[in-house]
């Protein structure tokens, strides 16, 4: 699989036929519609095939394994060679095409729940690249209880899938994180005990495969604490046969102050619980200046730093599934940029006729339009280029994997880019 980006004049048909596909196999593999016209800058994936080599006579399958990128093994595979596996001059090869060269790796993406019917379209293409789906989310009560959620056609759809529903808990109380609340719970052993048991008795009765914690907003003085409750957590419930994870903000240090780095003590959770999930996104927010929601630059900074106090094995980094909208100037406290879906973004370059460029430091695209008041707008997102690049840092630290944040808008080059590169891990 290639990734193609579009230049002035391309249509799908020339660029099908510059790769030798057919123009069906563009539009399906990219969920573009017919009456779709290609914008300049956006990527495309190319479904490429595989191709076929005539053996020279100094050729080895190792020397044609590195000139084509792909293992001698899959070459062997490929054309039913028998031990010793011998070629000779003329011989043509079946060379398999580039992909799934970067190992298996374990995948998760949280969901919100909404309606069965939206529910089942949005994991349609998602749900058999997964290792684990997690709908977000039980919030924590002050009695160490546990709101309900809607999650049964997601857990069903899981297991239908061969992947495991994992249970979300978090602090959120409102609209937000709720410091008081989380710091009333770790401070009390009994409220602790109370809600250990109520995450226990959920995991049980939906059949969830473990529990991500994720307590944001800590104050950082409760930060031993919060450590102390994932050891009792993870005491209980790994004798169960169920896992614990954690979602971590991204920090590139030992960052002991500040609601939201403070309490987050990587070493530790590293030791207690079975994989943390770093949450790589947001430098470019809603509410913040306009830059790439998840710049390359900056992800792999917090991974150097997570890498050297977390095994590699059990880290998985963010990925986010959105980009954002901002109106021009920016003012800080002024007006929140729009979260935006990935192919809704190329959308709108297509409705005002921009082409989208793409930012080398941050490995992200953007493009700048007026809106039909007059007022500019600069639009971040993410394409195939740009979580390509993530893949590879996954692949370079050797970490555990990925999670998504969060299955909603459509986002084709993502999957395609994901199924070629990694085989994904089931764990059920």
């Amino acid at each position: 699989m290639k990734i193609y980006v579009v230049k002035s004049g391309d249509s799908v048909w020339s660029i099908a036929r510059r790769y030798g596909v057919t123009p069906q196999s563009i539009i399906s593999a990219n969920e573009l519609s017919n009456s779709d016209t290609l914008v300049v800058g956006q990527s495309l994936v190319i479904p490429t095939k595989e191709g076929v080599y005539v053996v020279k006579p100094s050729d080895s399958l190792w020397s044609i394994s590195n000139k084509f990128g792909v293992s001698v093994q899959s070459i062997i595979e490929l054309n039913d060679l028998m031990s010793p596996f011998r070629i000779f001059p003329g011989q043509n090869l079946r060379i398999p095409e580039y992909s799934k060269n970067y190992g298996t790796i374990e995948a998760n993406a949280f969901i919100q729940p909404s309606t069965p019917d939206r529910e089942r379209e949005i994991l349609r293409e998602p749900i058999k690249n997964l290792t684990y789906l997690t709908p977000f989310s039980h919030h924590i009560t002050e009695s160490g209880g546990l709101t309900p959620l809607n999650d049964s056609t997601i857990i069903e759809e899981a297991k239908a899938n061969g992947v495991a529903p994992m249970l979300s808990v978090t602090n959120i109380s409102g609209s937000n994180f709720d410091t008081q609340l989380v710091s009333r719970i770790l401070n009390n052993e009994n409220l602790q005990e109370t809600l250990i048991n109520n995450i226990i008795d959920l995991i049980r009765k939906k059949s969830y495969f473990g529990v991500i914690v994720d307590f944001e907003r800590i104050p950082p003085a409760d930060r031993q604490k919060y450590n102390d409750f994932l050891r009792r957590l993870a005491q209980k419930l790994h004798p169960l046969g169920y896992i614990i994870a954690t979602a971590l903000a991204p920090k590139t240090y030992d960052v002991l102050e500040g609601a939201w780095h403070g309490a987050h003590d990587y070493k530790a959770h590293g030791e207690i619980v079975d994989f943390v999930i770093i949450m790589t996104y947001e430098w470019g927010w809603s509410g913040g200046p306009p830059m790439a929601v998840a710049p390359i630059d900056e992800v792999r900074k917090v991974i150097n730093y997570a890498v050297s106090v977390i095994p590699p094995y059990k880290i998985m980094i963010g990925i986010p599934l959105y980009g954002y909208d901002w109106t021009l100037p920016y003012t800080p406290g002024g007006e929140f940029a729009e979260s935006i879906g990935n192919q809704e973004a190329i959308d709108r370059a297509r409705q005002y006729k921009q082409s989208i460029k793409y930012d080398q430091k941050s490995q992200s695209p953007y493009y700048n339009y007026f809106d039909a008041g007059g007022r500019e707008h600069v639009v971040w997102f993410e394409d195939a280029r740009s979580v390509r690049e993530k893949y590879r840092l996954v692949s370079q630290y050797g970490l555990r994997g990925i999670s998504y944040w969060v299955l909603a808008q459509p986002f084709p080059q993502n999957w395609q880019i994901l199924s070629n590169m990694f085989n994904i891990r089931k764990v059920t």
